[in-house]
């Protein structure tokens, strides 16, 4: 005995522009059927949260699977699974495809060599598999729109959840971020760590995605965007506060990566108030209480 519930869509091409579009969600439970062997042209990302089972790679060679866990499912690879037949298992899963699934795939979200991935909670997937099932509705104006958007969210829930990552960031990336703004050279960052050059490459494009010179350039950006806006501490002061000793060179850095100068980005986004702005990153649900004075 299982049960089983699904919904299926067919974006239009508009919406395929948006980058991702959601094709179906399911949710289902129980003593499922085998799933396959079968290939798919589009993504799927199935969560389990409880029970276990087995994945069979092309090869035949089977992978225990157990809850909480992924599978993902991705195109033209042959894939084979089902839950115990005994026990059976909890799943969600989401059907999805678009053109920004290959950079999602080039930043680590999307593992096509790694079908099995250990959860380390999945409470927080499940739950925007949820949304996206009350979003399914067949009378929503909003559906791929709505389902879209919220396959953008799901992949970012399922990086957070991943077992092997620490939920609240890697540490190396944590120090990296800290001392992004310091004089320092990857090499030096490196050895800061103790770590070679390949060893913090691979660490920093496990965790973020991209390359160390990448997450630090980005940072480094953020915070002189920041005083730009904020400050009015000439070119060169901010170049200095962001790590970089010749002003020319970090304004062709700017220029390069932002696609304006940074006198030009401080004419747009100049926001000098009194008292500066805050560091701290204010909570939404606790906004301050304005006063209101009278005459």
């Amino acid at each position: 005995m299982y049960h089983t519930w699904m919904r299926f869509f067919t974006p239009g091409p508009a919406h395929h522009r948006l980058g991702l579009v959601c094709l179906g969600v399911g949710l289902q439970y129980g003593a499922l059927p085998t799933v396959g062997p079968r290939v798919l042209d589009h993504h799927v990302a199935v969560v389990i949260s409880t029970g276990a089972g087995w994945y069979a790679a092309p090869d035949g060679r089977r992978t225990t699977v157990t809850a909480p866990a992924l599978l993902w499912l991705t195109p033209g690879v042959p894939h084979h699974y089902a839950p115990d037949p005994g026990t059976g298992w909890d799943e969600g899963f989401v059907d999805f495809t678009g053109p920004a699934a290959q950079t999602y795939t080039e930043l680590g979200y999307i593992e096509p060599g790694r079908p099995v991935v250990p959860l380390s909670d999945a409470a927080c997937p499940r739950a925007v598999i949820g949304r996206i099932a009350r979003a399914a509705r067949r009378d929503n104006p909003l559906l791929e729109v709505e389902t879209g958007a919220a396959v953008h969210e799901l992949l970012v829930a399922l990086r957070r959840a991943r077992a092997d990552l620490a939920p609240d960031g890697d540490q190396v990336l944590k120090a990296l971020a800290r001392d992004a703004c310091l004089p320092l050279t990857v090499a030096d960052h490196a050895a800061r760590h103790g770590m070679t050059l390949a060893e913090l490459r691979t660490a920093v494009r496990r965790g973020a995605g991209c390359s160390p010179k990448d997450y630090l350039l980005g940072i480094r950006l953020g915070r002189a965007k920041e005083l730009l806006a904020a400050t009015e501490l000439p070119v060169a002061a901010v170049a200095r506060r962001v790590g970089y000793d010749d002003p020319a060179y970090f304004s062709r850095l700017f220029t390069r990566r932002v696609g304006m100068a940074p006198v030009r980005f401080r004419a747009q986004q100049g926001r000098t108030v009194p008292g500066g702005w805050s560091n701290q990153v204010p909570d939404p649900d606790d906004p301050p209480v304005i006063g209101r004075t009278t005459t």
